[in-house]
């Protein structure tokens, strides 16, 4: 799922969005959400139109090795290999595994970018190259080359995060308040969803996921946290850039756009900027996960998470399930809650 502006394999979403997930969304974090002006119905645009990507020269080999490595991202999932096996962990805490195997994903991804090489350098221009993975740095992936008395030769970079589709906050969470200085025009934002293939155990499955100019994603937050959101009359709107900011910047280096003011601590969430991964989130709620919708999966268990009485619990998922199979057959309705007070009996028996 690709977002932003028209380019080779991509499409951009928009519209109204709180989290995608309906009646089983978090009320305190919408609320807050709705505090900060992040999903205000019609947010009054107070400046310029929003940022295209940045335009790259056809003739540019980097242009045709980014449009390539598109391409290939999307399908990427497909060559995963996991090792990893989850057993044993409660449904209720399954939102930690975000954090326990979010970097097993991502090296996962650099993984298969170098099995794929012919993929994407089916002409070998890129001899040389390979692509690495750099902690807490960055993008957190660079295509480089390595030898030169200079140092390494660097391609072109990704900014790679993962997103486990039943952790706690419904959406990624992820911050990116990277200035665009520090981006070059090839660089990529990657986002890749994942579940376990039993959704409470097993070995970790990859989605479609984001791809977007690394350099947009940055203008394109900056311009809806200044222009675009509604947020109280009088709120001071202005971002502090580093004035030095270059791509592939050294350790140290400042690169951090900072806000006058956040109160609601929400910069750089770009999961909350409309108009940039709308689409892809909702698309990933939509995936099914042994016949049932990863979004139907999150509101169980998270009412399931947020409520200690087993029969509260069993009466607010019947309610939604109510509402979701009306117009369907009553013989199908029934089957369904029975099923559902069958799994409200397991997890009251924990």
């Amino acid at each position: 799922m690709t977002a932003g502006p028209p380019a080779p394999g991509t499409h951009r979403g928009a519209g109204d969005r709180t989290g995608g997930l309906g009646a089983g969304g978090d009320p305190d974090v919408e609320a807050a959400a709705e505090a900060d002006g992040l999903f205000a119905a019609e947010p009054e645009i107070l400046g310029p139109g929003a940022p295209a990507e940045p335009d790259l020269d056809p003739d540019d080999p980097l242009t045709h090795l980014q449009a390539r490595l598109r391409t290939l991202l999307l399908g990427l999932p497909a060559y995963f290999e996991f090792s990893n096996h989850v057993a044993g962990v409660n449904a209720t805490d399954l939102h930690s595994l975000n954090t326990l195997l979010g970097t097993s994903i991502e090296g996962q991804v650099v993984k298969a970018l170098n099995q794929q090489r012919p993929l994407w350098d089916p002409d070998n221009d890129w001899l040389g190259y390979t692509f690495e993975r750099q902690s807490q740095r960055f993008p957190d992936v660079r295509l480089v080359r390595k030898g030169s008395a200079g140092g390494p030769t660097i391609a072109l970079g990704i900014e790679l995060k993962g997103w486990f589709l039943l952790a706690k906050e419904g959406e990624p969470s992820f911050r990116f308040t990277t200035t665009a200085g520090a981006c070059a025009d090839h660089d990529l934002l990657v986002v890749v969803p994942w579940y376990l293939d039993n959704v409470l155990s097993g070995s970790p499955v990859a989605a479609q996921p984001y791809v977007a100019s690394a350099r947009w994603a940055a203008d394109y937050r900056t311009y809806y946290w200044q222009h675009a959101r509604d947020a109280a009359r009088g709120t001071d709107r202005a971002i502090h850039h580093p004035p030095d900011a270059r791509p592939y910047p050294a350790r140290d280096a400042q690169i951090a756009d900072v806000p006058a003011y956040d109160g609601g601590k929400n910069f750089g969430r770009v999961a909350r900027v409309r108009g940039m991964m709308d689409e892809f989130i909702r698309a990933s709620h939509e995936l099914e996960v042994l016949g049932i919708r990863i979004q139907d999966w999150y509101r169980f268990l998270r009412i399931h998470s947020d409520q200690a009485d087993p029969d509260q619990v069993s009466e607010l998922v019947q309610r939604d399930l109510r509402r979701t199979l009306r117009g369907r057959s009553a013989a199908a309705a029934a089957e369904a809650v029975r099923a559902v007070r069958t799994l409200g009996d397991v997890f009251g028996s924990r």
